[in-house]
């Protein structure tokens, strides 16, 4: 169980990666915006490998939490792309894409892993809303799989655009 201490600074860590990005995040600048010190944050997170991990887990945390909201049934691809899509969600998705792009690039560093785990994630949460006589069949991976790959596509867009009604007309059309 983490200290109140290391959750106290792992909570100002990523409210501050949320803001300036986490791959090329520097333990200085970091440790001193956050009222810490370098010794301090290597003692509890153990190196800076073990301080962006926690970092990864805790937004991974957001990410199922805020999914867990979304529900199950008809129109889930329709919640998931308003919540998506919404302003207040783009630090994290931001943060979000450069934590799932290094994983590619990376898969032996700390980022190990996140690209995949997020598609389980996401996968999950679609089978879920799917009418259970589909949900585990090929076809019903196939339909999660379409669904994921337009939500993930259109949100790159977005991102890089910032074209939200252009976006939205798209997801809309499928």
């Amino acid at each position: 169980m983490p200290s109140a201490r290391e959750t106290e600074l792992l909570e100002a860590a990523y409210r501050y990666v949320l803001t300036h990005g986490l791959a090329d995040v520097s333990l200085r600048p970091l440790a001193a915006a956050i009222g810490s010190s370098t010794r301090v944050l290597l003692y509890l997170f153990g190196s800076k490998d073990g301080l962006v991990r926690a970092l990864l887990a805790r937004a991974r945390a957001d990410e199922l939490a805020l999914l867990a909201d979304i529900g199950t049934g008809p129109g889930v691809a329709e919640r998931l792309w308003e919540w998506l899509s919404a302003p207040a969600h783009r630090p994290l998705l931001t943060l979000w894409l450069e934590a799932y792009a290094r994983s590619l690039v990376e898969p032996d560093g700390p980022w190990a892993g996140f690209a995949r785990a997020t598609v389980q994630d996401w996968l999950e949460v679609l089978r879920v809303a799917q009418p259970s006589d589909v949900r585990d069949t090929e076809a019903g991976l196939a339909a999660r799989t379409r669904e994921l790959a337009l939500l993930r596509g259109a949100l790159l867009d977005l991102l890089a655009t910032g074209e939200t009604e252009r976006v939205l007309s798209a997801v809309r059309l499928v």
